[in-house]
């Protein structure tokens, strides 16, 4: 019996584990569905897909804490940051995701 009420929670675990593919829709109308498009307002032609997940997760945390400088319209994901409210966990779904994309 325990066995089984072990495998139960710990299935359960996997299911809540965040999606990184699911929370990316919030991001393809400005980066395109494969992070393939230069989000309006940003600087240097920076395409995010493909990007390594560190630099991602940084960039993610530092948008959320409101210290990351794009140098173009930051204040987009300061906002998009703030009301979706992201964990840990799903910073790093996402990331692990986007670094995933072809780079283009």
């Amino acid at each position: 019996m325990k066995k089984i009420l072990l495998s139960l929670v710990l299935a359960g675990g996997c299911l809540m584990a965040a999606d990184g593919a699911d929370i990316f829709k919030k991001c393809i109308a400005c980066h395109g569905p494969q992070g393939d498009k230069v989000a309006p307002g940003s600087k240097g032609d920076v395409t995010i897909g493909g990007l390594d997940k560190a630099r991602l997760v940084a960039s993610l945390k530092g948008y959320a804490a409101g210290t990351e400088d794009n140098g173009g319209a930051k204040a987009i994901m300061y906002s998009n940051m703030k009301n979706w409210n992201l964990t840990d966990e799903d910073i790093d779904a996402v990331a692990d995701y986007i670094s995933k994309l072809p780079k283009k």
